[in-house]
């Protein structure tokens, strides 16, 4: 499945969702920790809110520390406008009126100076969301200057933790977790890297990616478009010095780094099996020419010889397996001989496609016997089990069939390379259908698809970069697009966090209320609680544990649920030993109700009243039962792809992509799911470009 990626990622995704909100950005101040009279303090503190809707809004907090080392911290700030934290994330908030207070958690307590933490929290809201005017870190106010420092004689400075040998690649490759994309920039196939809608790279923005947390980053390059022509294909030096330019910021943060040939493997060099002479000149030039210009650059950048390689119009898997193990070792002896740092550098190679399969670790393991050269690395990557990664074929949860995909692939690659001391960097990873739409997959199974695979790729000792084209780190604002998303990857780095079944409870309005029950997904952890905003949930009373399954009680339920308005009433969180909460919606809704309507092939929309609930899939099929639109082989199809909702329109969209492969004049019957159970029937026919459809 992973060999699909190529494809998919040829068309740049565009986040559909301009984040707003609110920032304030305040500096520091260099007063005295109540902690130390002698001690030097100072912060800043980055708060935002970009998301909002009527009644509530996401907000994430960057604190920076510049004074000296803090091992425990407590941040403390006033709401001008009455508004509540509900739910946290990688911080223990508690309010007093309006008086919060934030401090650390296990995992991120140690701040050392010029450190950045983060956190986030879900918050009520009535009327204005106007942001908080000033913070306070450990007492002192975060204002702009740093006090005096504790002298030597009275605290000596902390050493740093060790950071891995860059020589050694284990250790290399060990400090490289955790990494990250800077996806659909410098791999962009237009003219230059802003060509596929993301800003200019700035100093700034992988400033503000070492600040959550990211050891490595992976510059993807695309070469095709910069370079002249034949023999010498010279590359455009404005383009070379712009990558050596951002590659050096990036190495003076810090960062391991690493460069490849990225788009080139499905432009030109696929057309190796029937022009092998020329692709091979070519990509030997280019490697030839970066290699030249990095050979002097720090330990720390990492050369990889190409993204996701693939071969079009070749015999089969031998012939594909003989053509990338000539670029893999012809990369090998370009880097090798042009010398200074290159003599040693780390080197990552990847598997055909950069696949998980077996036979695909069996031809890269092949190739590295035959180099025999301890400085090798090798990757792959992992978008998930495919149903599941884009949300078809009924691939709507991170079931045991999603987890053992995942697990076997991982496993794989343990024994074919870790458990033989063959460092493993898994290049990329995410889901498919990140590229379409960030909730083709929904939520609360997105969040344990990531946490399951943070804390099996520790188990398995290979360090992961996170696959982000620009959908997750907003480039402009330098936040997350969904920082509860990052929230449950971060802690993956490191811990495991409990989850449950679901992140919803449905109660249907046209009903009395019952009591309702989720299975807890310890995960290694124990369950420490329920969490109503600030208020503890009483254990008895508002809910009862037995052995993993919580039971939220009638009268809570109805409580919570106050006039049971249509959509999420009330947000709990369970907490955990370790990790960050689970968030449990409170949901109320009765049975969404479809509207005849008429449109064509190219413009249908289903009236759609959801009246609270959300839709999960949809089955088409014909009134033979045979399945129907694309993917027949499934009547379930691809989220986003043929259908999506609309919320805010009130509507579901049928699109092109659908009817294109719908029989004409043939009824086609659509069984809608939605998260709640309910299943709604509706009925399209297409006459050449007209759609008509029905309720009944």
């Amino acid at each position: 499945m992973t060999g699909l990626r190529s494809t998919t990622r040829r068309t740049r995704w565009r986040n559909g969702l301009l984040a707003s909100g609110l920032s304030v950005l305040l500096a520091a101040l260099g007063l005295t920790f109540a902690v130390s009279a002698q001690a030097a303090a100072g912060c800043r503190v980055v708060y935002t809110a970009p998301n909002q809707w009527p009644g509530g809004f996401t907000a994430n907090v960057a604190i920076t520390n510049l004074g000296d080392p803090l091992n425990g911290w407590s941040l403390t700030w006033t709401f001008p406008s009455g508004q509540q934290v509900t739910q946290a994330w990688n911080a223990n908030v508690t309010s007093s009126g309006a008086n919060v207070t934030a401090t650390n958690v296990s995992y991120n307590g140690a701040l050392a100076t010029n450190a950045t933490v983060s956190f986030g929290f879900n918050g009520s809201s009535t009327g204005a969301n106007t942001a908080p005017s000033s913070f306070a870190l450990n007492g002192v106010t975060c204002t702009g200057s740093v006090g005096p420092t504790t002298p030597p004689t009275t605290q000596p400075p902390t050493s740093p933790p060790p950071t891995g040998n860059p020589t050694d690649p284990a250790a290399a490759v060990a400090a490289m977790q955790p990494g990250w994309n800077l996806g659909n920039s410098f791999d962009a196939t237009g003219d230059g890297e802003t060509s596929w809608g993301n800003p200019r790279v700035t100093a700034q923005l992988l400033d503000n990616i070492k600040a959550q947390g990211f050891k490595s980053i992976r510059i993807p390059v695309t070469w095709g478009q910069h370079h002249g022509a034949a023999p010498n294909y010279t590359i455009n030096s404005t383009y070379l010095n712009r990558v050596k330019e951002v590659v050096d910021w990036a190495l003076a943060d810090d960062f391991y780094v690493m460069i490849n040939i990225h788009h080139d493997s499905w432009q030109w060099i696929a057309n190796m099996p029937s022009n092998r002479t020329t692709v091979l000149a070519r990509y030997n030039a280019i490697w030839t020419q970066v290699a030249s210009t990095f050979r002097n650059s720090s330990p720390k950048l990492v050369f990889e010889s190409v993204n996701e390689p693939q071969f079009t119009g070749s015999s089969g898997d031998a012939q594909n397996a003989t053509l990338l193990h000539e670029l893999n070792t012809s990369f090998h002896s370009i880097v090798r001989q042009s010398g200074g740092n290159n003599a040693t550098r780390l080197l990552v190679l990847p598997t055909l496609h950069t696949s998980s399969d077996q036979p695909r670790i069996d031809e890269l393991v092949a190739t590295f016997d035959a180099l025999d050269d301890p400085n090798l690395i090798a990757t792959y990557h992992f978008y998930g089990y495919w149903p599941f990664s884009v949300n078809v074929a009924g691939g709507t949860r991170f079931d045991a069939t999603v987890q053992k995909d995942l697990t076997d692939a991982f496993d794989r690659i343990h024994t074919a390379f870790t458990a033989r001391g063959i460092p493993v960097i898994l290049g990329e990873y995410g889901l498919l259908g990140f590229d379409r739409h960030t909730g083709t997959i929904q939520q609360g199974e997105k969040l344990k698809f990531f946490e399951f695979l943070g804390h099996y790729a520790r188990a398995r000792q290979i360090t992961t970069m996170w696959w982000d084209n620009g959908q997750h780190f907003n480039r402009n604002t330098h936040q997350w697009n969904d920082a509860e998303l990052f929230a449950q990857i971060k802690s993956s780095w490191t811990t495991r966090s409990g989850t449950a079944s679901s992140d919803q409870v449905f109660s249907a309005r046209a009903s009395a209320v019952t009591a309702k029950s989720l299975t807890l997904n310890l995960n290694g952890t124990s369950f420490v609680g329920l969490r109503h905003g600030n208020t503890d949930l009483v254990r008895g009373t508002d809910y009862t544990v037995s052995g993993n399954e919580l039971t939220l009680t009638a009268a809570a339920l109805t409580r919570l649920s106050g006039n049971r308005a249509y959509g999420t009433n009330a947000v709990l969180s369970a907490r955990f030993s370790q990790g960050v909460p689970w968030r449990i919606n409170l949901v109320t809704y009765d049975r969404p109700v479809l509207a005849n309507a008429t449109g064509t092939t190219g413009s249908f929309t289903i009236p759609t009243t959801f009246r609270g609930d959300q839709l999960a899939t949809m089955e088409a099929t014909y009134a033979d039962g045979s399945n129907a639109g694309p993917h027949n082989w499934t009547p379930f199809k691809e989220f986003d792809h043929t259908f999506a909702p609309n919320y805010t329109a009130n509507n579901i969209v049928l699109k092109p992509e659908f009817f294109a492969e719908v029989n004409d004049n043939s009824r086609v019957t659509l069984r809608f799911h939605f998260w709640s159970g309910e299943i709604v029937t509706y009925y399209v026919t297409k006459s050449g470009g007209n759609v008509t459809g029905t309720t009944s």
